[in-house]
Parts: C-alpha cells; sequence; structure tokens
C-alpha cells in the first residue's frame, strides 16, 4: 500500500519510471540549467519539445571561441577572460605590454649611449685628477736649488741634471748583499747626465765622473756659510760628495755655463725596483760581462734584465775596455730603453703595472722643490724620443786626460753649450 498521492503519468508508453514500455523516455530538460539555442532539426540536439538524440547526432557543444554570445557556461556573460586564447595570448586585450596596457616604447639608444658617454668621462676624469694628486704627493722634493749662487741665465728648452747616487738608505744587509752594493756610508754619485728638452730635437749628455772640473765659490746647504772658489780641479762625483746635490748642481753650471732647470736623482734599491715594476727591460748587451765588483755575469747578445742584473750592469767599470766612457755609454743605453718601456700602452694602459711602476719610481726619486708631474712626465717622453732616434746621445767631448781625471774638450764644450742653450739642433760628436 502507498501513502503518498499519485501524480498524473504523461509519458506515454516509454521506458522510464518503471514503465514497462518498449519506446524510451524523452529527455527531460532540467530547468535550472540556461543553455545555448538549440541545434537545428535533424542534427541531433536537445532542444526543448524534441524527441530524442537521433543517431549520428551530438549534443551542442559550449563555444570558446572569443567574441561569441556567451561564454563556456553558456549564460550569456561574456567574461573576457578566454578572449585571445587561441592566438597565444594568456591574458586577452593586454598586447605586449601586460592586460590592459598598449605597446612598449622601443628603447632610446641616443639617450643611452649619451648617458653611458658621459658616465664613462666622469670616472675618467676623477680617476685621473686622483692619480696625479696621488703621484704629486709622492715626490721626494728635497733639493732647494735657490741655494745655488751665481747662476748663469736661462737659455731656450729645459735642462735636466740626472743622476744616479749609490745611496743605500732603506736598504737591508741582504738587499745589499744581493745588489753587491756593499755597506759604505753615506752617498755618492754613480752616474750623471744632462738632458736637454727643446724644439729642435732632445740631446741626452753623459758627464763622466772622472771629468775634471773646478770646485767653484759655493753656499753650504747646509750650514749656509759661503765659501770662496779656491781654483782646485777635482773628479765632477767629488762635488756631490762635498755638499750634495746644490753644490754638484753649481759646479756643473760652473764648468759648462748652462743654466740647470730641474734635478732629478734615484738610487740603487729604486733603480731596481723600477725595472722589477715594468717587468724586467729588453736591452741588447754588446759583449759577454763579469764584473765581481758589480756582480754582473752577462752573455753578449739581446735579453731581458731584471732588477738586481739591470743595476749590475749599469755599474760595471772594470770589465769594459773603456772604463768610465763606456760605462756611461751602457748607462745611457739602458735609461733610454727603460724609459721607452715605461712609456709604452701596455705600462701606461694597465693599471696593474702602471701603479706599482709609479710607486716603485715615485718613492724612491729625489727631486727639486719646482719639481711638478708634468716636467718629470715631459723628461722621460725624451728620453723615449732618444732611445726611438728622435734625438741625440752622446758623452761630453774629451780631450786627453791628466792625473786619472779625464779632460773636456774645450772648444767643442763651447760649441755644444752655445747649440743647446739656443735649442738648435746639436752638430757636435
Amino acid at each position: 500500500m502507498n501513502d503518498w498521492p499519485e501524480a498524473p503519468d504523461n509519458r506515454g508508453s516509454r521506458y522510464g519510471r518503471g514503465s514497462a514500455g518498449a519506446q524510451p523516455e524523452s529527455a527531460r530538460v532540467m530547468r535550472q540549467v540556461r543553455r545555448g539555442p538549440a541545434a537545428p532539426p535533424g542534427q541531433g540536439g536537445y532542444g526543448p519539445g524534441q524527441a530524442g538524440p537521433q543517431y549520428g547526432g551530438v549534443p551542442r557543444q559550449p563555444s570558446y571561441v572569443d567574441g561569441g554570445d556567451g561564454n563556456a557556461y553558456g549564460n550569456g556573460y561574456d567574461s573576457g577572460y578566454d578572449s585571445g586564447y587561441n592566438t597565444g595570448q594568456v591574458y586577452g586585450g593586454g598586447g605586449q605590454g601586460g592586460p590592459g596596457r598598449g605597446p612598449r616604447p622601443a628603447p632610446n639608444w641616443r639617450r643611452r649611449i649619451k648617458w653611458t658617454a658621459i658616465t664613462v668621462t666622469t670616472v675618467l676624469v676623477v680617476t685621473t685628477v686622483a692619480t696625479y694628486f696621488w703621484a704629486d704627493s709622492k715626490l721626494n722634493r728635497e733639493v732647494d736649488l735657490s741655494k745655488v749662487i751665481d747662476r748663469p741665465e736661462a737659455g731656450a728648452g729645459t735642462n735636466y741634471l740626472i743622476v744616479g747616487s749609490d745611496s743605500r738608505a732603506g736598504m737591508s744587509a741582504e738587499e745589499k748583499k744581493k745588489l753587491h752594493t756593499g755597506s759604505a756610508a753615506g752617498k755618492r754619485t754613480d752616474s750623471m747626465m744632462l738632458l736637454h728638452v727643446g724644439s729642435n730635437g732632445d740631446t741626452l749628455v753623459s758627464l763622466p765622473r772622472d771629468s775634471d772640473v773646478e770646485i767653484p765659490s759655493y753656499k753650504g746647504s747646509e750650514s749656509g756659510k759661503t765659501y770662496p772658489g779656491t781654483g782646485r780641479h777635482v773628479k765632477l762625483n767629488a762635488a756631490y760628495a762635498e755638499d750634495g746635490p746644490e753644490l754638484l748642481v753649481r759646479t756643473v753650471e760652473f764648468n759648462t755655463g748652462l743654466h740647470i732647470d730641474h734635478y732629478v736623482e734615484i738610487g740603487f734599491a729604486g733603480f731596481a725596483n723600477i725595472v722589477d715594476a715594468v717587468g724586467g727591460v729588453e736591452i741588447d748587451i754588446p759583449q759577454d760581462i763579469k764584473d765581481k765588483k758589480s756582480g754582473a755575469d752577462l752573455k753578449k747578445g739581446k735579453q731581458t734584465l731584471n732588477g738586481d742584473e739591470a743595476l749590475a750592469f749599469v755599474r760595471t767599470r772594470y770589465a769594459l775596455a773603456g772604463s768610465d766612457l763606456d760605462r756611461t755609454k751602457n748607462q745611457q743605453k739602458f735609461l733610454n730603453a727603460l724609459a721607452s718601456q715605461v712609456a709604452t700602452p701596455s705600462t701606461v694602459l694597465n693599471p696593474f703595472k702602471l701603479y706599482p711602476t709609479m710607486g716603485a719610481g715615485l718613492d724612491s726619486l729625489i727631486v727639486d722643490k719646482d719639481m711638478g708631474l708634468y716636467d718629470l712626465g715631459k723628461m722621460f717622453w725624451a728620453m723615449k724620443g732618444v732611445n726611438g732616434g728622435d734625438g741625440k746621445s752622446m758623452n761630453m767631448p774629451i780631450n786627453g786626460s791628466a792625473n786619472g781625471n779625464l779632460l773636456w774638450d774645450k772648444a767643442k764644450v763651447k760649441t755644444l753649450v752655445q747649440e743647446l742653450n739656443d735649442d738648435e739642433k746639436v752638430t757636435v760628436e
């Protein structure tokens, strides 16, 4: 028995709800679901009031095509979620700039290049200025040329007196032994050169340390007392030993008539350090050299010398047939090669080489109080030019000897001095 009320059955003789009919019942529309328009007759749609699907027909599928009149759910709303999906874009309607944005503007290369150039230029200027002040602060301006009395008038061009001393200041016992310098107190001039820089070619003149010169009247660099000249003759290096750089400048000026504008001095250790900092210097050795006093043990031919070998080479005297004159030629040759090596792009443009080289050189140089970095650079470039054939390299003209002192050829020296003072091309050999 069933207590539930009977509902009217309008299904006819079809299957469903327990009907025993042979015909299956038609699809019922679920009223809570709204679909799109029905398929045309004969295509097997499920539209209201139609019979069930015909053979071969398929139900209408939800449309995912952008721009349709409904979304994937057939509810009549266009959500825009799938707009552009089939074109490879994840989010529709945004173009290259992202959702809701316009196209990304092309980069302004002219503006980028401009600001890059400004940045690079600023960095270079700041680095150059900082390097200048750093290097300038390292110069040892110890020589006061204002103490030199009775000086000749300055001529055209610039004259540098370049001195290599045997100073052992700051060297350890091990370094003295390694460099074969000995342990003599004080310092003496081991080499002297006069460099003239002018508009008609640069000239490097070696002044042999054994040159016979007269010591003139002078003012003591420490005492300030004036010492009158007595006409005594000594070797040139004795002037330095007697009262240092100021008396040496005074003696050179008195015996030549040339005005010395700048003074540059370097000691043993500084010389070796500069050579090592630049990576060694290539030079052609004129002959086999073996000198126990200087420590030189070199074979003839082109080779690269390190700091120790270079110092031994420029100090060698007794192993050479011409003694002091041949040594001054070797000194000129090596200093020119060193200047050329320092001034190469591989050194100047490489901060890992430039700064150690500058540090080693500036720490060991002694210059006059008026010497600036520009003057120092001018000197090195002139020496490089002489080595490259743009100038002249020579010894002071010699005419015999007396009591072991080398006598200058007075006539040739007079001509040489006149040409240098007038900044003319040197013709003296």
